[in-house]
């Protein structure tokens, strides 16, 4: 297969952060707190009710943070409310993630096995291959003293993850080439940066050339997934599903190009989130040693020295519940955004056609009406039979309804497995600010990274 054309020029490079874009539009929203912006979002959800509409520039944005508001546009009339990813269609093409209806539920429905929990016993020896080879490194690291930015670690980790797991193939690319991509891309207010100092003549390093150069190069990645030597020659996987799809005449809107742009989805979206939420579990277990301690004691009680097995998953509570409480507290995703196909009415307010809906997931996950001491790493809160019962709908981090993420439940055991093997072995000591800053744009990023050294036991 060709290696996908790149666009032309600077084309769609800087597409999340145009004028017209909600993300950008959203931006002077985030501003007033430096460590977390997202606080201006929640004072304006606690003082104005769960339904909250603003006018920026040429649209409404109407922000929602109440569960039952969640539920209604997620599930009760999803097919109201369509998905919004202007800007990201240059990252994601035609995927999956980029549809709705009819011809989502064509695209999606024959990879659905491939994360069925049923199939996740034969990822596992995957995984832990991926994650030996990332100990291996950070035993480098913990010899040499040196200090490393730790989402681009966990990101390489979870490549390596899925290229292993769902796709049969060793990484056919350099993860940490890949990951500044990916950085350079997505980070918005860098994006409106350029153009506030180009319009002052100011001079600046991150260009528009800089983006769509990420752009171009994201581009050749998914063809080498496709054109690398299998690994096991394994047949039940979900690049042998995605090839099946593109044989079957019965899914004609399944071409080369469809299966080239599942692969980018993977290899971005689903790796990010689960890099973002292992990233910020290790900085809370490095605030929280007492938290970290009973992670190492439930690893070292399951599994002893031996590797895990899918058995081994649902044996691992506390560790289960370290990840849980990371993407409440981080919510990889912190906010959903669909716009209204019809007219509608959320709580007292008239929703109209075209209007951008921003399900404020962070604001809900962080509410005193659904959570026992909000702000407190508390792992133990999913355990707890007998605390307040949790309000369904008040987290959200893989979205909900028949459109939520299609491997959140995949995401939780690689996140599972890669704590309980790395912290048997290392002891990551945060060195950044604290609390670390966030960096709101599409996903909840540290702001700057989390610098941590690494220390083995």
């Amino acid at each position: 297969m060709n290696a996908i054309e790149a666009p032309e020029a600077h084309e769609h490079a800087q597409q999340l952060g145009e004028e017209q874009s909600i993300w950008f539009k959203l931006s002077p929203l985030l501003k007033g707190n430096i460590s977390n912006p997202l606080s201006i979002l929640v004072q304006m959800a606690e003082r104005y009710g769960g339904v909250v509409p603003v006018n920026l520039g040429s649209e409404r944005v109407v922000l929602i943070s109440e569960p039952e508001h969640f539920k209604h546009v997620l599930v009760s009339k999803a097919d109201n409310y369509i998905k919004y990813f202007d800007g990201l269609k240059p990252i994601f093409g035609k995927a999956m993630i980029t549809h709705d209806g009819a011809l989502w539920q064509k695209i999606r429905m024959p990879q659905q096995p491939a994360f069925h929990p049923d199939a996740f016993a034969d990822y596992i020896p995957f995984f832990v291959a991926a994650i030996k080879t990332k100990m291996e490194q950070w035993g480098d690291y913990a010899k040499n003293g040196q200090s490393f930015e730790m989402v681009e670690q966990t990101w390489t980790l979870a490549a390596d993850m899925i290229c292993k797991a769902l796709f049969d193939r060793d990484m056919p690319f350099n993860p940490h080439v890949v990951f500044k991509y990916v950085k350079t891309y997505t980070d918005v207010q860098e994006h409106k940066g350029i153009r506030q100092k180009k319009q002052s003549g100011e001079q600046f390093e991150i260009t528009e050339a800089d983006a769509a150069k990420a752009v171009e190069a994201w581009h050749s990645v998914p063809p080498a997934v496709m054109a690398a030597p299998p690994r096991d020659h394994r047949e039940k996987t979900l690049l042998k599903l995605i090839e099946a799809c593109v044989a079957d005449p019965s899914i004609p809107e399944f071409d080369q190009q469809q299966a080239v742009d599942e692969i980018k989805q993977y290899l971005w979206a689903g790796t990010e989130t689960t890099a973002l939420t292992l990233a910020w579990a290790l900085y809370l277990l490095s605030q929280h040693p007492e938290a970290s301690a009973r992670v190492i004691a439930e690893s070292e009680a399951v599994l002893g020295d031996r590797e895990p097995t899918a058995a081994d998953y649902t044996s691992l509570v506390y560790t289960r519940s370290v990840i849980q409480e990371t993407m409440r507290l981080y919510p990889p995703v912190w906010g959903l955004i669909r716009v209204a196909d019809a007219a509608d009415k959320i709580g007292n307010v008239d929703i109209r056609v075209g209007d951008r809906i921003v399900l404020f997931g962070y604001s809900a996950h962080h509410n005193p009406r659904f959570w026992d001491e909000p702000e407190a790493f508390r792992p133990e809160r999913w355990m707890d039979k007998s605390a307040k019962r949790q309000v369904k709908y008040s987290y959200i981090p893989f979205g909900a309804g028949k459109r939520s993420c299609i491997g959140g439940a995949m995401s939780q055991v690689e996140n599972t497995l890669a704590l309980a093997l790395l912290l048997r072995r290392f002891r990551p000591e945060y060195v950044g600010q604290v609390p670390a800053p966030l960096n709101a744009t599409v996903t909840l990023t540290p702001k700057g990274g989390l610098m941590f050294r690494m220390h083995e036991l």
